[in-house]
């Protein structure tokens, strides 16, 4: 079987959870190709793990300090390129396309006829049982028209439906001892300079700020970085707590790893709306609507989060979509499912 695994490209979560799909691929020995879409090809770092990828233009959201910017998002849609892409991407050398909402591969795919299985946190929301903030109708069939595909697999941190799966978290070590002091700060898509100044009322803490306009340095108790993975990874292990926009991934992997969350979703985008009340309800996070002090100096006493021992082998998946039998997903979620509710008893 050969695969084209088409990514979304826009923020670092879906890159993250194709990471481990790419080395669950490699280990055994399936063939896949894969393309990203929805920011310049300069942008991407630490992609060994994909070898020769393809990138595309595609379509993605701008933001500005914190909320969604419908007018240059609008602005910046090139239709043309996109239709050329689609036109001009070989696909029918591929016996199906595994899809992280990316729609350059699935309408390409479609058009030509070829089976396309996605799996996304979006495709989750396609599920009624799926808790969904702040959207409705038109928000679903954006959805499911954005990155159409035969079979929708939804990633949530609950089983709201058979359709669903959890996330799959690589192991990076993280299971070990938190700095107390040590908050990790990932808010991409805020003003760095509100970043920094929110920061600055709280010089008892060590802050690990990641950010795209930030660089390597420190200012007193605040520790700006540029992008990198490893660094990151590094940093997430050893925090006690998270403080970030309501994308999943991170969200996933904090949960993972026990850290406590506070989150300031991106205004305007109803998936990080409902990632943030969702986690709030679970009682897994805290909820900032603005860049709070107030809220981060009452998160800041709070004790460290609970373990949810997320899966990190994704064979289970890899080897449901070689079968091919992709309408048949029941036994899968079960599989996926039963030890992470089975650990969540045991702690009750």
């Amino acid at each position: 079987m050969k695969i084209l695994y088409g990514i979304q490209g826009t923020g670092n979560g879906h890159i993250t959870r194709a990471r481990v799909m790419a080395e669950c691929f490699k280990s055994m020995n399936i063939e896949v190709d894969y393309l990203f879409s929805g920011r310049p090809a300069d942008q991407y770092f630490d992609m060994d793990v994909f070898g020769e990828f393809q990138t595309r233009t595609g379509m993605s959201f701008i933001t500005k300090s914190g909320r969604l910017n419908y007018r240059e998002t609008a602005k910046q849609l090139k239709l043309g390129t996109f239709v050329r892409d689609v036109k001009s991407l070989n696909i029918k050398r591929y016996d199906m396309v595994f899809n992280d909402f990316e729609p350059i591969s699935a309408w390409a795919a479609k058009l030509a006829k070829v089976p396309v299985v996605a799996m996304s946190h979006q495709a989750a929301f396609l599920s009624p049982e799926v808790p969904l903030f702040g959207a409705g109708a038109m928000q679903r069939a954006l959805i499911r028209w954005f990155a159409p595909a035969d079979v929708f697999l939804g990633v949530h941190w609950q089983p709201f439906a058979k359709n669903i799966v959890p996330p799959f978290i690589a192991y990076h070590g993280a299971h070990q001892a938190s700095i107390p002091n040590k908050v990790l700060v990932y808010l991409p898509f805020e003003d760095l300079n509100s970043i920094v100044e929110l920061l600055g009322d709280f010089p008892d803490r060590e802050f690990y700020c990641y950010h795209p306009d930030a660089m390597d340095q420190s200012i007193n108790h605040i520790h700006l970085r540029a992008p990198s993975r490893q660094g990151f990874l590094e940093d997430l292990a050893s925090a006690s707590g998270v403080v970030a926009n309501a994308g999943f991934e991170l969200s996933s992997e904090a949960l993972k790893y026990g850290k406590k969350l506070l989150l300031k979703p991106l205004q305007g985008q109803f998936e990080q709306q409902s990632n943030a009340l969702t986690l709030e309800s679970l009682g897994l996070a805290n909820v900032m609507n603005y860049l709070n002090s107030e809220a981060l100096a009452e998160w800041l006493e709070y004790p460290e989060g609970q373990v949810i021992d997320f899966p990190s082998d994704a064979t289970p998946l890899a080897n449901w979509l070689a079968k091919g039998q992709w309408q048949d997903y029941s036994a899968l979620h079960d599989s996926l499912w039963h030890p992470i509710l089975e650990n969540r008893n045991k702690v009750a």
